[in-house]
């Protein structure tokens, strides 16, 4: 039987593992001090159990994490059919003193030959960024839709509707 949307071990079925790999950024949600959300796009590691993100210490969203750790990601194509990993947890803050080796791992997946020079730049800087902060994030909900087998829910319940017998 597939895994239902929710369950953990949907970070394991092909598509996630496919978005997990690829050169693309992931869209981090969080929430502001007033409540209200923000998501920005970021680059991300996965290491089979966490997504690491690397950010600056006096990055905006660090000192909020450490107020409210609930976190949204997602991660997606941008052709048809579409694939999408949403991915629902809780985030924990550690600062650290050097180049996050998640965080290199992530730019040469992303960035491929132009990740030396960025991460040279980034080393250069990290005097002055006072380190890099290490935002694990351990997914406690995941969903796939990828247009083929799995679809938002208002279309699996409307295709649903349409395969069922009419009542009489």
């Amino acid at each position: 039987m597939a895994s239902q949307q929710g369950d953990i071990s949907l970070l394991d079925h092909p598509v996630a593992q496919q978005l997990l790999r690829a050169p693309i950024p992931a869209q981090f949600a969080y929430i502001w001090t007033d409540g209200t959300p923000r998501v920005l796009p970021i680059g991300f590691h996965w290491d089979g159990r966490q997504i690491i993100l690397g950010t600056p210490p006096d990055s905006p969203k660090v000192s909020v994490l450490a107020a409210n750790p609930k976190v949204a990601l997602t991660i997606n194509t941008n052709e048809f059919p579409f694939k999408v990993l949403y991915v629902r947890g809780t985030a924990s803050v550690e600062l650290k003193d050097h180049v996050l080796p998640e965080y290199e791992l992530m730019a040469r997946r992303m960035m491929g030959p132009d990740a030396d020079a960025w991460l040279g730049n980034v080393r250069a800087m990290l005097p002055a960024l006072g380190g890099m902060t290490r935002v694990a994030i351990t997914p406690e909900w995941v969903g796939i839709h990828d247009f083929e087998q799995r679809f938002p829910s208002a279309l699996e319940n409307a295709m649903a509707r349409m395969q069922a017998p009419a009542s009489t």
